[in-house]
């Protein structure tokens, strides 16, 4: 299975968020490839994430960041009292899980104690978060040293239009990842 998304910028249209590039896109991506890697054991999976890293942020910087997503998806499958949802890699929308792991991210870029927290107990069903909070903050601290920080308000606007999508909002819409 090949994953070959087009970059362009995030935008609304229509009630439709589409994250097609920029952080949020690549942490949802990067943690739904390692996810699909560690369930399937189909190393086709992380090469795909492996090679959006390294398309979007180089060799090196991708090889750190990389190394710290595999170390937080790993803590994240090992802490979880439930499955783990992620769609399917060719997938144009990101689920619930997949937002709620974005948000992790973006909480510990902004030093958010409270919002990991919760992002964290949220996506695992665990009252054992601290290794998945220490692993967020890894990943977290790579990205940053990429110059890639990731945008709360998008996140936010990703979360909704996920939940608007399974009918929990007024309006209609989804989050649309391109083909």
């Amino acid at each position: 299975m090949s994953f070959q998304p087009k970059f362009t910028n995030q935008q609304e249209t229509r009630g439709e968020v589409h994250a097609f590039s920029g952080p949020e896109w690549l942490v949802g991506v990067g943690f739904r490839c390692w996810l699909a890697g560690y369930e399937t054991g189909d190393i086709t999976c992380w090469e795909n994430g492996w090679n959006t890293f390294n398309r979007v942020l180089g060799p090196a910087r991708a090889k750190r960041a990389v190394t710290e997503l595999a170390c937080w998806v790993r803590a994240t499958r090992a802490a979880a009292a439930r499955k783990i949802e992620y769609n399917a890699l060719d997938s144009r929308r990101f689920c619930a899980d997949e937002c709620m792991a974005m948000s992790l991210i973006a909480a510990s870029q902004d030093h958010r104690c409270p919002a990991m927290q919760a992002c964290a107990l949220a996506l695992t069903g665990s009252d054992t978060v601290d290794p998945v909070i220490d692993a967020a903050n890894a990943f977290a601290d790579a990205l940053d040293e990429a110059d890639y920080r990731l945008n709360q308000e998008i996140v936010a606007v990703l979360i909704a239009s996920e939940a608007r999508s399974h009918g929990f909002g007024s309006h209609g819409g989804s989050l649309s990842v391109p083909r």
